[in-house]
């Protein structure tokens, strides 16, 4: 079978708290993605989504990418690479230009300086700006307008939310990856890469709720209108459940994790009374035996904690109302029996699990909420990279961003 060229690759490279993982796609017919080479390698180098330890950060990716190049058959040179961690903060931001086109038309040229003016905002030193995301143009009183170009008026302007990180943390991951030996084509943040997987186009116009429960941190995207209005990146997740089991139950840490992927559950009143777990103990003592209902009392409050600092966060913002569709959650602890039932008591909103969707290929492979933020990186690339954009070292700048933008993002995030 005839592979693609590198070139036509996209990767995307999922830099999480427990685990690497590459996703190879080739683009197939009709503009569906096709899955080629999929790889994961355990994560030790990165806390609560920042990279603590470069080296054994480039061992990981190196271990992830060559797995996925192996399966796909392929030499991968460049990928669009997550980024996470409690330094990320969204906020929305609003510009305003006179509209200087030919016949007072709308141009590309007033689309990129009216984003530009919107990204004016004041920035200390040591954080940059990784998106500039689009939600709505107002064309003089004529507010909603999601395509500009080509309208008349006097007055045009924009609404944007604008992603930005802390320049160490960011520079961090570029480092890692680049000392793999591969180029980063972009940085994405991870809660829009996984929304990019997961979700539904009539959730994206009605308004939804995406949360990623990883190992280190929650990761949080709230889209309406076809436009993302809310970011958050909360350091818990699913490790912190890992370690109150392993000091609830006082049983080593690799064990925690192996009985909360085998019998967690996040709500008690889903377990059968007489169901019993075997526990190893730390010291050399012997296994001891417990309730499954005694370690789902000890998950259930974690995970409550995790979904009601999210909830509050969203009240915060002003936003409780927004997710009309309701809420999806995703990332490896969302597999854990019982979370969309708990997450739909502090909601009050219809959940379901994200597994990734409109992908084609090895589909198969990634039919599970882990894969949710590498497949989303890759559908992320290959939106946002303009026409006849190849592989090779891109915009990672706010200009490189700024540039597709016009000719990416206002077609593909709307």
């Amino acid at each position: 079978m005839r592979r693609a060229k590198p070139r036509d690759l996209v990767v995307g490279l999922d830099v999480g708290t427990t685990k690497i993982c590459a996703v190879i796609t080739e683009p197939g017919p009709l503009g569906v993605l096709s899955v080629i080479g999929v790889g994961t390698a355990p994560s030790r180098g990165l806390r609560r989504g920042v990279v603590v330890n470069i080296e054994s950060t480039v061992e990981a990716i190196k271990t992830a990418v060559g797995e996925a190049e192996q399966m796909a058959g392929v030499d991968v040179s460049g990928v669009f690479a997550g980024i996470a961690g409690g330094h990320i903060r969204g906020v929305n931001s609003r510009g305003v230009v006179p509209i200087t086109g030919r016949d007072r038309e709308v141009s590309d040229a007033d689309v990129e300086r009216v984003v530009e003016a919107a990204r004016a905002i004041n920035l200390p030193q040591d954080r940059e700006i990784i998106h500039v995301l689009p939600q709505n143009f107002i064309v003089d009183d004529g507010e909603g307008v999601r395509e500009p170009i080509g309208m008349s008026g006097v007055r045009l302007e924009a609404e944007v939310h604008i992603v930005t990180g802390a320049v160490t943390s960011v520079q961090n991951v570029i480092r890692s990856v680049n000392r793999a030996g591969l180029t980063v084509q972009d940085i994405v943040l991870e809660p829009l890469a996984s929304a990019e997987a997961v979700l539904h186009d009539d959730e994206r116009e009605l308004g939804v709720l995406a949360i990623d429960i990883g190992g280190g941190t929650t990761d949080v995207a709230l889209i309406r209108n076809g436009a993302v209005w809310h970011t958050a990146v909360l350091p818990l997740g699913g490790d912190h459940i890992s370690n109150d089991i392993a000091i609830g139950l006082r049983t080593p840490t690799a064990d925690a994790e192996d009985i909360k992927k085998r019998y967690g559950c996040a709500l008690t009143a889903l377990v059968p009374a007489e169901e019993t777990v075997d526990v190893p103990s730390v010291g050399g003592r012997k296994p001891r035996q417990f309730s499954r209902q005694l370690l789902s009392e000890i998950i259930q409050p974690r995970v409550e904690e995790i979904f009601t600092l999210v909830a509050r966060d969203l009240a915060r913002a002003g936003f409780q109302d927004a997710a009309t569709a309701g809420v999806v959650v995703t990332g490896g602890t969302s597999i854990m029996e019982g979370v969309p039932e708990l997450a739909e008591g502090i909601f009050d909103q219809p959940v379901r699990r994200g597994v990734p969707i409109g992908i084609g290929g090895m589909a198969d492979v990634i039919q599970s909420p882990i894969y949710a933020t590498g497949a989303g990186l890759a559908i992320y690339g290959s939106r946002s990279r303009a026409p006849g954009e190849l592989s090779g070292a891109a915009g990672g700048t706010p200009v490189g961003r700024l540039a597709r933008l016009v000719t990416g993002f206002l077609g593909d995030i709307f």
